[in-house]
């Protein structure tokens, strides 16, 4: 997997006609679409309706210039576009009722914005993980894990992969260095 930023792939947008580039785009902004409607009380089909419908519609607006990158964040123009999805997407029985898994009221957007904010970091932190993987390879990654992700003392991580503790330490310091680049490139 190439690391891509998210401004590189918009620009690669401006070509309607490569379905590479907006096949890449679905499949990196779909996870987060899906997770914050499931946040929102959707079931599983409709989550995935909503993200379908929340990337066409982004699709249409972008070939008619409706985001500019300079006036604001993707994260956000996508999530104005994601909660009016999963409104329209919250199935009409669910009105007024209390039903496992759907909202007893309409979230106000305020409200829907912390449930965006959680599910999109963590659909980032995610990929921004699985790269890390890739470049650092099974035996540096999973010290990095054993350190950071469970808490465990360096020096039994050490010991446990059979490394040094140095090895240890610069694996963490050079994965989480990674991770804040990875992550700077996301809109």
């Amino acid at each position: 997997m190439t690391w891509v930023t998210t401004a590189s792939v918009l620009e690669r947008l401006r070509d309607f006609d490569n379905r590479e580039v907006w096949d890449f785009f679905a499949e990196r902004f779909r996870r987060p679409i899906v997770s914050f409607a499931r946040g929102l009380g959707l079931r599983d089909a409709d989550a995935e309706d909503a993200a379908q419908e929340t990337l066409l519609a982004f699709a249409q607006a972008y070939r008619t210039g409706k985001y500019d990158p300079s006036k604001g964040r993707l994260s956000r123009f996508l999530f104005g576009i994601a909660y009016r999805q999963a409104l329209q997407a919250r199935p009409a029985r669910a009105v007024g009722q209390v039903e496992s898994g759907f909202w007893s009221q309409v979230p106000d957007e305020q409200a829907a914005s912390g449930v965006w904010d959680v599910e999109w970091e963590r659909a980032i932190l995610d990929q921004c993980l699985q790269q890390a993987r890739l470049e650092f390879g099974a035996e540096k990654y999973r010290a990095f894990e054993m350190v950071v992700r469970e808490g465990r003392p360096a020096a039994e991580v050490a010991d446990h992969l059979g490394l040094a503790v140095g090895t240890v330490y610069n694996a963490k310091y050079h994965i989480v260095k990674r991770l804040r680049e990875l992550r700077s490139d996301y809109a």
